[in-house]
């Protein structure tokens, strides 16, 4: 009980304001200004960077789905892992994501757009670990701090909820489990989807289907998996 009082009273506007004010948050904004204002550019953009918390709110959390860090190409990062804007071109790792869909769902149909807000406001939180990439620039924003706050995070979920299924895919995403109580939550873990890496594991890991599963068993309403 105490726990559920927990939960209800947990929003992300209040965590996020009180993670604000910690050393570790002031040197991320802080880093994030300065290479801003030294003319470079930064994916997201700014009122973009916290849309996974954004369109997924705490207490409808089911799924995690972790990703690495933003695309770094114009016209694709909005804030959620794997997902790009409605009008930009649909990356390798998300379309091989599609194709285990189409041959792990029934009826999925692969659409023309890779545009994920759909799942996220399911209940489907599509967290980066590390929130912020310098164009054409992949992971240079690895050490600046986001890692701690995409672990307290995680961390919170962990603590106050139970059930949530999270999908781990490729080694970056697995370091997440040591802040996930596996007594607690589900864990799926597969290989990147990335071309480089789709053929051994990801393909053929049916982590859409087994998710629905576990939902299922816990008499929760099912990911509608579909984006047309």
């Amino acid at each position: 009980m105490i726990k559920e009082k927990r939960e209800n009273n947990f929003n992300w506007t209040k965590f996020l304001s009180q993670e604000s004010k910690k050393p570790y948050f002031i040197k991320i904004i802080k880093k994030i200004k300065e290479v801003r204002n030294s003319g470079k550019i930064i994916y997201p953009k700014d009122e973009d960077i916290f849309n996974a918390l954004h369109y997924t709110e705490f207490q409808k959390i089911k799924v995690v789905i972790l990703g690495q860090d933003p695309y770094h190409h114009p016209n694709q990062s909005h804030g959620l892992s794997f997902s790009v804007f409605p009008s930009a071109k649909i990356p390798p790792s998300l379309r091989n994501i599609y194709k285990e869909l189409k041959d792990d769902v029934v009826n999925f149909k692969i659409p023309n757009h890779g545009c994920l807000i759909k799942w996220a406001r399911q209940g489907v939180l599509l967290l980066n670990s590390i929130l912020t990439v310098e164009r054409g620039k992949p992971l240079s924003h690895g050490d600046i701090g986001w890692q701690i706050f995409t672990d307290r995070i995680i961390s919170q979920i962990s603590l106050l909820k139970s059930g949530v299924v999270f999908l781990l895919w490729g080694n970056f995403a697995k370091r997440k489990r040591k802040v996930i109580d596996e007594n607690r939550h589900y864990i799926l873990e597969s290989t990147h989807p990335s071309p480089f890496s789709s053929n051994f594991g990801f393909f053929g890991c049916k982590h859409f289907s087994k998710t629905n599963r576990i939902l299922k068993e816990q008499k929760l309403k099912l990911i509608d998996w579909n984006l047309s």
